[in-house]
Parts: structure tokens; C-alpha cells; sequence
């Protein structure tokens, strides 16, 4: 049998060094019954290991040729496979039927990351964790201080909703093919309900989606028919600042301070 090779569309970059795999489980850290989720094991890297701790894993993958691959390289009865699309995967079920949280890990295609983190955020409240691959890039967006140039949406909404920590950069030679860019693995950690403070999460969501839409904008105009400046004004921040000089707990103040 042929063996299988990468393909673009999926945005495939199979991880193949064996102590960038060990690192990453033993981050994970599971324990045998621990309800796992792996997103895009591709041919096996993290999964084989991840079967050598857990009673059962769970896998989301859309390419027919791996499903097939994983089909008969592992039984049934340790390892559930979900075919389909991970930005149209409802998690919500496997936690349901879980009765507990889900741990979700994954060498996520560079091609979906961001829109994958975002719909992943909707399902916050029923994760444990997540450890992911992701491009180096984005997970310094992701991290991002208030002020920085890579501070933008993707931080905000991520950092309200996550406390989220890089744990090692990995280079481009730990895959095969080898992506041209630097990867990172991060850590994210669902924060507890009582620091989810916006009253409304999608205005929230909206105001912070308009702020930077143009980030070169001054929030009197970015903002423009959504905030006054006196709003802006009497919660201390100038109008004339941009949204990347405002901090996660700026934008769910003015955001809650348009609430009636």
C-alpha cells in the first residue's frame, strides 16, 4: 500500500519527531479515563501513544484516506472516529454523553486555525483543556499584552475566555512535509463562570469584532454609531486611542456599559 501523502487542501504537516510527541503527552498528562478528543490525528503521531493511557479516544478527521488508515490500524473498541469537518463538529454532544468535561488536543491545520479556535470557544464551558499545534504566529497573537502590534481579536476573545500559556516552539524539521513557518504548542485553560463578566457576549463579541476591523482607526471612528465619546469619556478611556491600546476588561466594560 502506498504510503499516504500530505495533502494542501487539508493543510496536512504530519508531526514525526518523536521527542516533540513525548513533550506534548506529557503535557497532556491523561489519565485513563479521561474523555480525549483529538483533532486531525493524521497518521497516528499523537494517537498511538494517546491509546497506550486512555480506555478510549475520540477523533475528528476529515480526509477518507487517513480514516481508513486509522480504521484498520486500531479496534473499534478503543477508538471512535467522527468523520467529518472540525468547524462544523458539535463537541457539545461528546460532552453530553461524557457527563464531564472533554480534553481536546490536536496538530491543527495552519489553513482553519483561527475560525477552529473560535468555534472551540463556544464550547468552552464543557472543556477541561486544550493543547493544540499551532503556527508560531498565531499563538503569539493569542498571548498577546494590550499595546503590542500582535495584540487584536483573535487575543481579546480568546484571553477573556481562556488563560492560555506557550509551552514550546517546535521547528519546521518536526514535520514531514516541513511547513514553512515556526510552531508553537499552547495550553488553554477554560476560565471559571464567575470571570465571564460581559452581561452580553455577543455585543461583546460586536464591539470588539468593529474595533478591529480597521485597528488603525481611533475608536471614535472604529466605533463610530456603536459608542459616543462621552461613553468613552466617563469610563476613562480617550477617543482618540486605538483598539489595541485597550485592554480585555476595557472592551467588557464599555461593552457592558451599553447595556441598559
Amino acid at each position: 500500500m502506498r504510503p499516504h501523502r500530505a495533502r494542501k487542501r487539508f493543510g496536512q504537516h504530519f508531526l514525526v519527531d518523536p521527542q516533540v510527541i513525548d513533550d506534548i503527552v506529557g503535557f497532556l498528562a491523561v489519565q485513563r479515563g479521561d474523555r480525549v478528543v483529538e483533532i486531525g490525528p493524521g497518521l497516528g503521531a499523537l494517537t498511538a501513544p494517546l491509546l497506550q493511557r486512555l480506555d478510549h479516544l475520540h477523533v475528528v478527521e476529515i480526509d477518507r484516506d487517513i480514516i481508513a488508515h486509522l480504521q484498520r490500524r486500531y479496534p473499534a473498541g478503543s477508538l471512535t472516529i467522527h468523520a467529518g469537518d472540525a468547524l462544523l463538529f458539535d463537541f457539545a454532544d461528546l460532552a453530553s454523553a461524557a457527563r464531564g468535561c472533554l480534553r481536546i488536543v490536536g496538530n491543527l491545520p495552519y489553513n482553519i486555525s483561527t475560525p477552529l479556535l473560535f468555534h472551540l470557544a463556544s464550547f468552552a464551558g464543557l472543556i477541561c483543556d486544550m493543547h493544540f499545534m499551532l503556527q508560531r504566529e498565531v499563538v503569539e497573537r493569542m498571548v498577546a499584552a494590550p499595546g503590542s502590534s500582535a495584540f487584536g481579536r483573535l487575543s481579546v476573545m480568546l484571553q477573556y475566555r481562556f488563560c492560555m500559556e506557550a509551552l514550546r516552539h517546535v521547528p519546521p524539521e518536526a514535520f514531514d512535509p516541513a511547513p514553512r513557518v515556526e510552531s508553537t504548542v499552547v495550553r488553554l485553560l477554560p476560565r471559571p463562570p464567575e470571570q465571564l463578566t460581559a452581561r452580553d457576549e455577543g455585543l461583546f463579541a460586536a464591539l470588539v469584532a468593529a474595533a478591529f476591523a480597521q485597528r488603525r482607526k481611533m475608536l471614535r471612528n472604529s466605533l463610530d454609531g456603536l459608542v459616543e465619546e462621552s461613553q468613552l469619556a466617563a469610563l476613562g478611556l480617550a477617543s482618540s486611542c486605538r483598539a489595541q491600546e485597550l485592554s480585555v476588561a476595557d472592551f467588557v466594560r464599555l461593552a457592558n456599559s451599553l447595556q441598559p
